[in-house]
């Protein structure tokens, strides 16, 4: 691609799918690749390029430099100027090439997997394009804007045969993963509820006008930024905290749903072992109001409250919520009730009949405290949190077997985030919508079915 200002007639014509790319890479040519890499030997390093280059990529590419079995050699984002300033910093002394096209990328490099780390909007077309040509990827969370999204990336997963990893790091914590795995095989009994925090929804743009580009900026990049949601005109505050608006994520910010909420929500799908299904109850119990996310008193927080070290992070942050609950198959109930300045804002509490069990990220506290003072408890990372994920994903790349968060994994707790949004929207206080985790649809609510999915904009459907 000669420059940026690539005309959206010009770039549909250049694709072979009905859809195109996205914050992650400007696909501009047809998917011709063959790339279907081998079992390789344990001895042989992973050739990997990385797409969308924002700041969390910028943090999860130096922790990859810290993964002697893995092996960076390109990256790629859409924006030029961000590709620049990923390898003048990041890539600096790494010999990486720069890409505006992942397609490109994958073929010119060779690569046997990816790293998607685009905006969430875009990154369902992302993964699956690449998963369809042969790479394994590794899927920043949340890993989809919609369930019906998420879904079908399974299935691609699933076809091209992908080894797969949701960015939600905690399943590969050694202390969270002993703390699930504690609750799970009955520690505390029966577990009969489960306590999580009441995260803020996303925000609704109202129309503005719309703002110079930015230098390094064209029509036809925007216009390829925007992929499937509906085409606005720039606006920094739409480009640079994207995440903040329902047009692009479902909550993403801090203590947001699917910002904070995806590790949360996770959390209780490992600890509960519902990895591969959901709730089978979902309840709206108030009216959505703004509001401050806690009380943030000055009391001094006691030992036992792992969120602690989280609270000056959202100290006064306001946002729209209303408290959910959910229920499962066994009966086991789940309360997202908890303020910002008083929950383990990454994680959850497990309440069971023997005793109660707090998890957050690589931080635990229970009653009794005998419960997790066994010689085989882990105790805290002596790495970056991330990577141990990382290292867990390369490792079954090669051996091709399950990540501790494989794709499917990543659905269900994306689900849930989705669910708390779909009722909230649906707005029926007080009224059980009844949900089936096998079909993923709710069996009494047409409204919320017609809120799994969302209407993609022409030429950027994802593909078959």
């Amino acid at each position: 691609m000669k420059d940026q200002g690539l005309s959206r007639r010009a770039f549909l014509l250049a694709t072979t799918t009905a859809a195109t790319v996205a914050a992650g890479g400007c696909a501009t040519r047809p998917n011709t690749a063959k790339v279907v890499p081998g079992k390789q030997s344990p001895n042989e390093r992973v050739i990997v390029g990385m797409i969308g280059l924002g700041g969390r990529c910028r943090g999860v590419g130096a922790d990859c430099l810290k993964v002697p079995q893995m092996q960076i050699v390109a990256a790629c984002d859409c924006f030029k100027v961000r590709v620049d300033s990923f390898l003048q910093t990041v890539g600096k002394d790494q010999n990486w090439k720069g890409y505006l096209d992942f397609r490109e990328m994958i073929e010119r490099e060779k690569l046997d997997a990816v790293m998607v780390e685009t905006t969430t909007h875009a990154r369902a077309w992302v993964a699956c394009t690449a998963m369809s040509m042969g790479v394994d990827a590794y899927i920043e969370k949340p890993m989809a804007l919609t369930i019906s999204e998420g879904r079908h990336m399974v299935q691609v997963a699933r076809k091209y045969k992908r080894v797969t990893q949701v960015g939600t790091q905690q399943r590969s914590i050694p202390l969270n993963m002993w703390a699930s795995d504690l609750v799970k095989n009955g520690a505390i009994g029966k577990v009969k509820t489960v306590w999580a925090p009441n995260y803020v929804a996303a925000s609704r743009w109202t129309p503005q006008p719309g703002q110079d580009l930015p230098e390094g900026g064209t029509e036809g990049w925007w216009d390829l930024w925007t992929n499937q949601a509906e085409f606005r005109p720039y606006h920094k505050e739409l480009h640079t905290n994207w995440s903040k608006w329902w047009d692009y994520d479902g909550g993403g910010v801090c203590f947001g749903v699917t910002g904070w909420g995806t590790h949360s929500y996770d959390q209780i799908q490992r600890g509960l072992g519902t990895d591969e299904t959901g709730p089978v109850e979902v309840l709206l119990e108030e009216p959505m109001r703004e509001e401050l996310t806690g009380k943030f008193d000055d009391r001094k927080p006691s030992p036992d409250e792992t969120g602690a070290p989280y609270y000056s992070m959202v100290k006064n942050l306001k946002g729209e919520r209303a408290k959910v609950s959910m229920k499962f198959k066994n009966g086991t109930e789940l309360k997202l009730h908890l303020d910002a300045d008083n929950a383990p804002g990454l994680g959850c509490i497990f309440e069971g009949e023997k005793g109660r069990i707090e998890i957050n990220r690589d931080m635990i506290s229970a009653n009794p405290k005998e419960l997790i003072s066994g010689p085989d408890n882990p105790g805290p990372l002596k790495v970056p949190e991330n990577q141990p994920h990382i290292e867990n994903w390369i490792d079954c790349v090669k051996t091709r077997k399950r990540c501790n968060a494989d794709i499917e994994y990543g659905q269900r707790a994306t689900s849930l985030c989705y669910l708390v949004n779909i009722v909230r929207d649906v707005g029926q206080v007080g009224k059980v919508q009844k949900w089936d985790p096998a079909k993923e649809r709710f069996t009494n609510c047409e409204e919320g079915n017609a809120l799994l999915s969302r209407p993609r904009r022409p030429g950027f459907e994802l593909p078959a």
